[in-house]
């Protein structure tokens, strides 16, 4: 269960005072799990982007790399992806999405690890494609949020890679709450993980955001993300927003700064969407 730091937020977030112009900031579509992003019915979203992430204490076991050694230590991790985002709202309440990525990962142990650990490790290829059904699963109306979902499933990919690699499927969902005011839009989403090993479900990522629409080209969200597992110690601060720059396509732009030692020390991402309807 959600910790109480993040229940307690949640319960300000969704009390007081609502708007009934609940789609100035987010518009009407379903939530998507790209982050300040919404799709509408009938509506198809292309987005190809590229991103980078660097991280100079990444937590690992020598075990991941063939190593007869569970200690922990912290080395230096980093990946550079060119990725596609499609998605398609089929109903009002009802979409789906698809997404991989070509993704190039970079590993150094670290200085203390004498363990045998491989000092760098090289791993690239198709990555992360997974699938998603979104739903709406309640509109907001008066003092209650808007409330949705989703179930996203991966396939194994890459079962002889320690960085890029998952040698089983993945199934994870998604539950959350939205609700607008008149200071911008408010959003509390948490997600759960089937832990394979163990045979039960985990919690996973956790965020809550601010999104707020300051003219009608800019878009802006402000987020704390992370809780993966349940601890409150991978938490990241993130930035993202999108520009307007002619009918059906915007410039959209991501940035995470990570808050904790576990967190990855910075994410970026910047890509032009499509919307066709």
């Amino acid at each position: 269960m959600p910790s109480l730091r993040l229940v307690i937020p949640l319960a300000l977030v969704l009390s007081g005072p609502a708007i009934l112009a609940a789609q100035s900031d987010r518009g009407t579509g379903i939530r998507t799990s790209m982050v300040e992003t919404y799709v509408e019915r009938r509506q198809l979203l292309i987005y190809p982007f590229g991103a980078y992430s660097w991280d100079h204490n990444f937590e690992y076991q020598p075990a991941m790399f063939g190593v007869n050694s569970i200690d922990d230590f912290r080395g230096t991790y980093r990946t550079g992806e060119v990725a596609l985002f499609v998605a398609y709202g089929v109903t009002d309440w009802l979409a789906f999405e698809l997404e991989g990525s070509q993704i190039a990962a970079t590993f150094e142990k670290a200085p203390g690890d004498t363990s045998g650990t491989p000092a760098r490790v090289e791993e690239s290829g198709i990555s992360d494609i997974g699938g998603q059904i979104r739903l709406r699963l309640g509109r907001e109306r008066g003092s209650r949020p808007e409330f949705f979902g989703s179930i996203e499933v991966l396939p194994p990919m890459h079962a002889g890679s320690a960085l890029i690699g998952d040698a089983e499927w993945a199934v994870k969902g998604e539950i959350g709450a939205t609700r607008a005011y008149r200071w911008g839009t408010m959003t509390f989403r948490t997600t759960i993980e089937y832990n394979r090993g163990d045979t039960h479900w985990d919690l996973g990522e956790t965020s809550l955001e601010y999104l707020r629409r300051f003219s009608p080209a800019w878009r802006l969200l402000l987020g704390l993300e992370g809780g993966e597992g349940g601890a409150p110690d991978d938490y990241a601060f993130v930035t993202a927003g999108s520009w307007h720059v002619a009918r059906g396509l915007d410039l959209k732009l991501m940035n995470s700064v990570g808050l904790f030692s576990k967190a990855t020390d910075w994410e970026a991402q910047l890509g032009v969407m499509w919307a066709l309807q």
